[in-house]
């Protein structure tokens, strides 16, 4: 599914924007990026289209802000902000125009153990009643120190209204 692409892609954009922290030395200020990253995507929304549903074709940019810090133990801290900036769409069916928004936040923290945390609503609104298309997503992941994973849930839910 597209929104599931969506959430791995906002992770990837994160880790790429960190890489650098990976030749930090301990103890280092905290790294911080703030960019629009450029966004196109396809999302089908089910209640569009008279419940008939339809192609959304959006485009716009996601203003990403991210942090990162290596804490004096050698610990690394990162966080993600990601929110639409300027996100908009047509539906191939009706013609309707379509709003992106929503706000994604991630952040993981690696000891001798990793954990991360991913909450992500996504919602592409459109105009009028009935056919706005609502994606939360909850990722909780923890891995001990000898690999072992301890956590993985993904609480993913869609609603249209």
């Amino acid at each position: 599914m597209k929104t599931m692409t969506l959430s791995i892609r906002i992770l990837v954009a994160f880790v790429v924007s960190m890489s650098a922290l990976i030749a930090a030395t301990p103890s280092q200020a905290a790294v911080e990026t703030n960019v629009a990253v450029p966004f196109e995507s396809q999302v089908f929304v089910p209640c569009a289209n008279g419940e008939l549903g339809e192609l959304v074709n959006l485009s716009g940019a996601l203003h990403v802000l991210s942090t990162a810090t290596v804490d004096a133990d050698g610990g690394i801290h990162l966080s993600l902000q990601s929110q639409p900036m300027g996100i908009t769409g047509i539906g191939e069916s009706t013609g309707d125009k379509y709003q992106g928004t929503g706000v994604t936040r991630a952040n993981l923290n690696v000891t001798a153990a990793a954990h991360l945390t991913l909450v992500n609503n996504f919602r592409i609104i459109g105009q009028g009643r009935g056919n706005n298309f609502l994606v939360h997503e909850t990722l909780v992941i923890t891995v001990n120190a000898d690999g072992t994973v301890t956590v993985a849930a993904d609480h993913f839910s869609i609603d249209c209204k």
